[in-house]
């Protein structure tokens, strides 16, 4: 099995390198953190695992980490205009607030938010890879992650010092312009990274084809983000690490019933801090971390008396973990920690509140190897002081039958609390008696060769949910839970294959069924989801590449209009990589090729065809 993944996704991404053989790795060589909070080699984990690599991520010329887990089986987006705009995320029908989004394992969703983490304002730069992890994860991570996890992971420091510049222009005026800088010694390494991304934008706007687009204004976006990393190796087993990624944003933005104000702006800073200390001693490798979470927004522009114009949220978590190494390959993680969760709002007309949360957590994982078997336990128990106390767990199966063909099956428990924001609830009534979801998480697929197949169904019981009587944000609308079990199924096909000698594809097939508890079909979900990518290398010092997707049937609910399409649609992209010498490399990329005219909110505009140029140098 050294060359059989459990991922064919990765296998793709490993053949994405300038020359296509000589930087690809054996997938034993790949591992993963995010699946029980323990490195180990993708091929023995049993969840449902894919990983975007840092070829791949070079190769594509992403910018944003929305447009690098859009090529991702089972995952989807809606956004309320261009680069910026709000975006919801859902993997396998389950949205945001179900889906734990880390950097380097620090937890990145405000707790300010009723909507999930803002993955809009995450800006690839100097990424290593992207961990994303399908299925129950509560029994590792606790709340948030009843849908799944995503990690985002920075690449280290290598020795001496190192560099690198890129540069990108191209449609609405979008400029990027990042540079990394780098040095390791035996005792110490640091790094620092900046990106600048500032785009005019387009309305948001949905034009009919006779109206004159420029009667109507732009909504602009800028977006700063600095990230600093450093490394003190006090010895071979030991080390202290510290890191900030500071993130900047000001997003200009429309309603959908208002799509040409000009003074509605989003002004949102970020901060992830996290400060850990490793120790090895003998078998054991311990870690004791702290991180910080640290969010203010303010929306500006805003006249109604109810809106809120200022949030600010922050997340700490308190944590030592042991990892012990037992027999040949099996390891057993546990650890405890502290978490607290604080949150203040300011509205209009001057009324304000707070809340303040806090947790205590224990956790036990456990993975053993027998013969062509791996099995997988976890355990985890959350003690709150506003809820009562959480025990989830999950179990995964992998059995190898031969080289090409393996099956895994997964179960796991899950939950969801409200957040502060959904029991205050500054637009509507509070609702201090909202309770948290609760989650049972099953799936069984398998592998062979080049092809893997995957079936999830996933019940979430007191699904908490927005109602608003009058159906048009009346200030008597209300976070509850909704009575009975939500079902989320479906399943998942892949096919990746190498063909001939220099050409690669990638193909996806998601179908899903997302209801609630009286069997209605949940909203801004896609029941079918196509994608392909297709990498061509026959060009000397070339790389082609054109992918695409097609989202099926998806409704929306409109007041006074009922349900409206905003599927059945399809985009091809494309991209051209050519290496001027073995440290510069330029770049074209064309998105939405056939400018096909769609939108994935309704009463927002999405982009035309839309064309950037770009460079890359390291030294």
């Amino acid at each position: 099995m050294q060359k059989k993944t459990t991922c064919l996704s990765v296998v793709a991404s490993l053949f994405l390198a300038t020359n296509l053989y000589s930087q690809t790795k054996q997938i034993s060589e790949i591992t993963v953190v995010s699946a029980t909070k323990s490195e180990q080699s993708i091929k023995d984990v049993t969840s449902n695992v894919e990983v975007i690599t840092k070829e791949e991520i070079e190769e594509k010329n992403f910018t944003t980490v929305t447009e690098a887990l859009d090529t991702i089986s089972g995952l989807s987006f809606t956004s309320n205009g261009g680069v910026g705009s709000s975006t919801s995320l859902f993997l396998r029908g389950m949205s945001s607030n179900r889906i734990l989004i880390l950097v380097d394992g620090v937890n990145y969703k405000d707790p300010s938010s009723t909507s999930g983490a803002s993955v809009q304002h995450l800006i690839l730069t100097d990424i290593e890879k992207i961990e994303i992890i399908k299925g129950a994860q509560s029994g590792i991570w606790g709340a948030d992650a009843a849908a799944g996890v995503i990690n985002i992971i920075t690449k280290k420091a290598k020795k001496g010092f190192n560099s690198n510049i890129n540069l990108e222009y191209g449609s609405y005026d979008t400029k990027t312009i990042g540079t990394v800088v780098s040095y390791g010694a035996e005792k110490y390494d640091i790094k620092l990274g900046v990106n600048v991304v500032e785009s005019t934008g387009f309305t948001n706007k949905v034009l009919n084809k006779d109206e004159n687009k420029n009667k109507y204004e732009n909504d602009a976006y800028q977006n700063t983000t600095i990230d600093f990393a450093t490394n003190y190796y006090i010895n071979d087993k030991s080390k202290i690490n510290f890191s900030i990624k500071d993130i900047n944003s000001l997003t200009e933005y429309d309603t959908s019933t208002d799509p040409d104000n000009r003074d509605l702006k989003s002004d949102s800073h970020s901060s992830l801090y996290n400060l850990a200390y490793s120790q090895k001693i003998k078998n054991h490798d311990i870690k004791l971390s702290y991180q910080l979470s640290d969010f203010k927004r303010e929306e500006l522009g805003s006249t109604r008396s109810t809106d809120v114009v200022l949030f600010e949220g922050k997340k700490h978590n308190l944590e030592v973990k042991d990892t012990i190494s037992y027999r040949t390959k099996d390891f057993l993680t546990f650890g405890v920690g502290k978490t607290k969760d604080e949150v203040n709002y300011l509205q209009v007309n001057g009324t304000k509140d707070s809340l303040e949360s806090k947790s205590t957590f224990g956790y036990l994982t456990n993975t053993n190897h027998i013969n062509n078997l791996v099995f997988s336990q976890t355990l985890r128990y959350d003690k709150y002081e506003n809820f009562d106390n959480k025990l989830t767990g999950k179990i995964g199966l992998q059995y190898i039958f031969t080289e090409d063909f393996l099956v895994k099956t997964n179960y796991g428990t899950a939950y969801n609390v409200p957040n502060a924001m959904q029991e205050m609830n500054p637009w509507g009534g509070s609702n201090n008696n909202v309770e948290p979801e609760k989650t049972k998480s099953f799936d069984i697929g398998f592998e062979y060769k080049d092809l893997s197949v995957t079936y999830f169904n996933s019940k979430v019981d007191n699904l908490i949910d927005w109602y608003d009587p009058d159906g048009w944000g009346g200030i008597d609308g209300i976070y509850t839970n909704v009575e009975g079990e939500s079902r989320f199924k479906g399943f998942e096909v892949e096919y990746s294959k190498l063909l001939l000698k220099d050409t690669f594809v990638n193909l996806s097939y998601t179908h899903q069924s997302a209801k609630d508890s009286e069997g209605k079909d949940l909203t801004k979900r896609a029941k079918k989801i196509y994608k392909v990518s297709l990498d061509y290398y026959g060009f000397d010092k070339m790389h082609l590449n054109l992918n695409g997707q097609y989202i099926g049937d998806r409704v929306i609910n409109v007041y006074n209009q009922g349900r409206v399409q905003t599927g059945k649609y399809a985009l091809v992209n494309g991209v051209v990589n050519y290496d001027l010498s073995k440290d510069t490399k330029v770049y074209l990329k064309m998105n939405n090729i056939f400018n096909r005219d769609y939108y994935s909110t309704y009463g927002y505009a999405t982009a035309s065809r839309s064309a950037y140029v770009g460079l890359k140098y390291s030294f």
